[in-house]
């Protein structure tokens, strides 16, 4: 049965072509807010996605639009643009029923832009192409329409034309959803069937279920029922979002979106993806499965302040209420003393949740270098994850390592395509796929080991091409690899949080460019350091960071040369002795030192 006033849509674009913008002009334009209540990026409610521009969390808002003395519900779905939020896409598009791909009319069909379209197409979504950005001096929005059709094979003759800065041509961006966005299916007297797609945690309400209602309706004293774990709860109150203030309702009919309250303490009872349905008269099948959240990235967070573990703790449980991909678990370290695993979806999520936990909680951290999890064979057949660098067993209890691989797109325009070339391949990828979407622009694909890509790959793309690469990665599979782990000792001490897994074969290189980084950041001290890179008990590099030290020969003028050296052998020896007790504090420079190898 069609429900023929409800429209389901999400945005998807790459990121900053201007998906929040336009957001903010649609819900300005159905009246939803306010003159006065306007403000920029609406649906961006954290300050650090109001300071960078970007979006870190999916929104929802209902709208209402008349079009033709009809009256529609419009319930937008906001999604981000960076590749590490991708699950966030993937949330909001299995809840709506169309997608509207934005395009910059100027930077045209970027890496993401295609990936969320195959997300969009595996969901059987509609798809509207909207180019933004048309006032441009720079905008090309015909050549834009050929790129989408060419790169992406979606007829772009009717893409809508519009300027979100300027508000140009939003009218007939919306009725074009009225139009061609398909209306939602549902059954109102089927039991209840619905999708949990988001979750987070209010400090007034509990934890908090964003729901898309497939069949029935879901209403207040109702008892429903979670399918992945058959745990059963009261709805407490339901709630329609809304830029400003949330709305009150009675109950949430099918097709609908809304916000669901149980009044749970625990935002990890409620899994994303899971069907919620009634106690009394469940559905038969839940509405389909897709996978919660994979950490890719892991790095140590420890306090600088080491009475601080406890407050580090709490707030890594608050971060978690807020967002459900975030995991981590203690861990210690000799240098570094007591700290958190945490595994993030890659660098930005990591950026992010280091910089809110500085900033909201007020605690500064050390981070360890980024690394990903390994699989390690043993030579007694079993097989053991590994995270970090550290607890991987030694040499001769390993059979084999495998690695994470991830399939890379990259577009670029073609002068830049040589230095690309060179530095895929110098992360050890192999090309898969070069398309030349037009004169001016190519597609690369390439699999490369995620270990490869998660320290500075990013930056070095963003500075070989002056910021006109686009990139984006999928998760492919595990390979072996002939991987070794590579020691730091500071004053003949392994520093473990330094540790590192690295190819054989760059092994020697890679060491002597971090025991050079290092002596410039490591303190001189009033004995000699030595800071050696080794293999097991192999040392494949040093550098030695002189003693500071006293001129004890100063007050000898003239004389015999004895006199002085007899100064200076009881200097050396005091040296010596000091080395012998002495302790090296290293700045937190020295743990980043090995993100800048290259």
């Amino acid at each position: 049965m069609k429900i023929p006033h409800i429209r389901n849509f999400s945005i998807i674009a790459h990121i900053d072509h201007g998906k929040s913008t336009l957001a903010d002009r649609i819900i300005q334009e159905c009246g939803a807010v306010s003159e006065r209540e306007v403000s920029a990026q609406m649906m961006d409610t954290m300050d650090i996605e109001q300071e960078r521009g970007i979006t870190i969390k999916a929104q929802s808002v209902r709208l209402d639009y008349i079009k033709d003395n009809k009256h529609y519900i419009l319930n937008l779905i906001d999604t981000p643009g960076h590749v590490d939020f991708s699950y966030e896409v993937s949330k909001s598009l299995a809840s709506s029923d169309g997608a509207l791909l934005i395009v910059d009319a100027a930077q045209g069909v970027e890496a993401q832009t295609i990936a969320n379209v195959y997300l969009a197409l595996d969901n059987d979504l509609e798809l509207i192409p909207v180019i933004n950005k048309i006032d441009l001096s720079a905008a090309e929005p015909e050549r834009v329409a050929e790129e989408i059709e060419t790169s992406i094979g979606i007829d772009a003759t009717d893409a809508i034309m519009v300027s979100a800065k300027n508000g140009i041509g939003i009218r007939e961006l919306i009725d074009a959803i009225v139009e061609r966005i398909p209306e939602p299916e549902g059954d109102e007297s089927a039991p209840t069937k619905a999708i949990i797609y988001d979750s987070w945690f209010d400090q007034y309400l509990g934890a908090l279920a964003l729901v898309r209602v497939f069949d029935g309706n879901i209403s207040k004293k109702q008892r429903i029922k979670l399918m992945s774990n058959s745990d059963e709860h009261e709805v407490l109150d339901l709630l329609y979002p809304h830029p400003i203030k949330k709305i009150k309702t009675d109950s949430i009919k099918s097709g609908e979106i809304g916000i669901v309250v149980l009044g749970l303490k625990e935002v990890k009872t409620l899994n994303v993806g899971d069907t919620i349905t009634d106690a009394k008269n469940p559905c038969a099948e839940p509405v389909g499965e897709y996978e919660s959240a994979k950490p890719f990235v892991f790095a140590g967070l420890y306090p600088i302040d080491t009475d601080k573990f406890e407050d580090l703790r709490d707030a890594l449980d608050k971060l978690k209420l807020n967002d459900s991909s975030l995991s981590y678990e203690p861990e210690t370290s000799v240098a570094l003393g007591f700290g958190f695993r945490v595994g993030f979806l890659g660098m930005l999520h990591m950026e992010v949740i280091q910089e809110r936990l500085e900033r909201e909680f007020n605690i500064d951290l050390i981070a360890t270098a980024p690394s990903v999890v390994y699989k390690v064979h043993l030579t007694d057949g079993s097989m053991i994850e590994v995270q970090n660098p550290s607890e991987l067993p030694a040499v001769n209890y390993i059979d084999r390592l495998e690695e994470p691989y991830v399939r890379a797109t990259v577009i670029t325009p073609t002068e830049f395509l040589g230095n690309i070339i060179n530095l895929l391949v110098s992360k050890r990828g192999a090309q898969t796929k070069m398309d030349y979407l037009n004169e001016q622009r190519v597609l690369l694909e390439y699999e490369v080991p995620m270990n490869e890509i998660v320290v500075d790959f990013y930056d070095q793309l963003k500075s070989i091409s002056k910021g006109y690469a686009s990139f984006d990665y999928e998760p492919i599979e595990f390979k072996s690899a002939d991987l070794i782990k590579l020691d730091v000792r500071v004053a003949g001490d392994v520093v473990d949080a330094l540790s590192t897994i690295v190819p054989r074969s760059a092994a020697e290189s890679r060491g002597r460019a971090l025991v050079k980084n290092m002596k410039e950041i490591v303190p001189r001290q009033l004995f000699e350091v030595a800071i050696q890179a080794s293999i097991g008990n192999k040392v494949i590099a040093r550098e030695t960071v002189k003693s500071m030290g006293k001129n004890v020969t100063a007050k000898c003028y003239g004389g015999d040369i004895s006199r002085k050296r007899k100064l200076l052998e009881k200097q050396k020896a005091g040296k010596k002795r000091m080395k012998a007790i002495g302790k090296v504090q290293l700045p937190q420079e020295a743990f980043m030192s090995v993100l800048k190898m290259d």
